[in-house]
């Protein structure tokens, strides 16, 4: 059965499956796989530097001919540059596709276009998402409020899925985002309106991913309800609410009675640092990401990981992921098909 949608030749994508860009946890290699197997990766570069962004983009392109794409997200209190050089370099390495998010990409639309590229952006209302349409952008991706990591929606991905299709119409196409990890949550995105589904923590947890073991083996133990939706981690992006694995920061913040910032408990304390000791060290409600380099106390960091975290049951690659959506997905709706012609009870 044929898995294609109007995303797959708005994107020259052959399935209508879409790795989020996971920020430090991408890689070229990630990136590269998802879409050699036939969805699209993606690279977050905005806590890279120019050159570190410009290489990424470039050990990408020497790994795939394939279409992939770049996030650049828009609170200015994320970026190590400003949008406007850094998406200039992005343009000029070559990224055939350019993602959105946490902003308005209106200022940037036509400076995509230019180029011959394509641009989506990520949204959090259906009013955002006519707006989006209106300034311009090809793809429409819809975060609902199960995702993990960094948040701009307060509404749940069933909710907000087809209020967005609704708004956008026949306009362009809509990816679903928070929630899904397998096949079932695929059609189910499909069947609410999408055009395709956008998948963060099961990726993470690929083997080509730049994520700590620890971390790694967190996100397998986890479940459904061991996430929690918060804005404590808010060193080095105050305010930006994110989902997060339960852990003893949490219980010790939770256990003071939630105090706020310059009163929560440990506050300062350094709870791991790089392996070479070089780069800063990495205190407890920093917003940085579990890498493979850092040493210490990973457990207590924020471990970034949404409510599909369930379904991560263990680590493969990122081809044999994609694989495995696909048949998963392809076998929901045959499955759906035959129950629809067949008589109720």
């Amino acid at each position: 059965m044929a898995l294609r949608t109007p995303l797959c030749d708005a994107l020259e994508i052959e399935y209508p499956i879409v790795q989020a860009p996971i920020g430090s946890a991408t890689t070229p290699e990630l990136a590269a796989a998802v879409s050699k197997a036939g969805g699209l990766g993606h690279l977050a570069v905005t806590w890279r530097d120019l050159e570190e962004t410009r290489e990424a983009i470039r050990e990408t392109r020497e790994r795939t001919d394939r279409p992939f794409a770049v996030n650049l997200a828009l609170d200015d209190a994320t970026t190590v540059v400003d949008t406007d050089p850094h998406l200039e370099v992005v343009l000029e390495a070559g990224a055939p596709i350019v993602s959105f998010s946490f902003g308005d990409a209106a200022p940037y639309v036509d400076r995509v276009h230019d180029t011959g590229r394509t641009v989506l952006q990520t949204v959090g209302s259906a009013d955002a998402a006519r707006e989006a349409v209106e300034a311009g952008v090809d793809v429409v991706v819809t975060q609902g409020l199960e995702a993990g990591g960094h948040v701009q929606s307060e509404i749940a991905t069933t909710a907000l899925v087809p209020r967005v299709a609704d708004a956008v119409g026949d306009a362009v196409p809509i990816v679903a985002a928070g929630g899904i990890a397998d096949g079932r949550g695929v059609a189910a995105a499909l069947a609410l309106g999408a055009d395709g589904a956008w998948l963060g923590t099961r990726f993470v947890a690929c083997e080509e991913s730049n994520v700590h073991e620890t971390y790694r083996r967190r996100l397998r133990e986890s479940d459904e309800t061991d996430t929690a939706y918060t804005t404590l981690y808010d060193g080095g992006w105050p305010g930006m609410p994110h989902r997060v694995l339960e852990n003893e920061t949490l219980e010790r913040w939770r256990a003071a009675g939630e105090p706020p910032a310059g009163e929560r408990p440990g506050e300062g304390d350094v709870v791991a640092r790089t392996d070479d000791g070089d780069d800063d060290p990495i205190e407890r409600y920093d917003e940085a990401l579990a890498t493979p380099d850092l040493e210490g106390d990973i457990e207590s960091m924020a471990l970034y990981a949404g409510q599909s975290v369930g379904g991560v049951d263990e680590v493969r690659s990122a081809a044999a992921v994609v694989r495995e959506l696909v048949a998963e997905t392809r076998e929901t709706i045959s499955d759906l098909s035959r129950g629809a012609d067949s008589p109720g009870r």
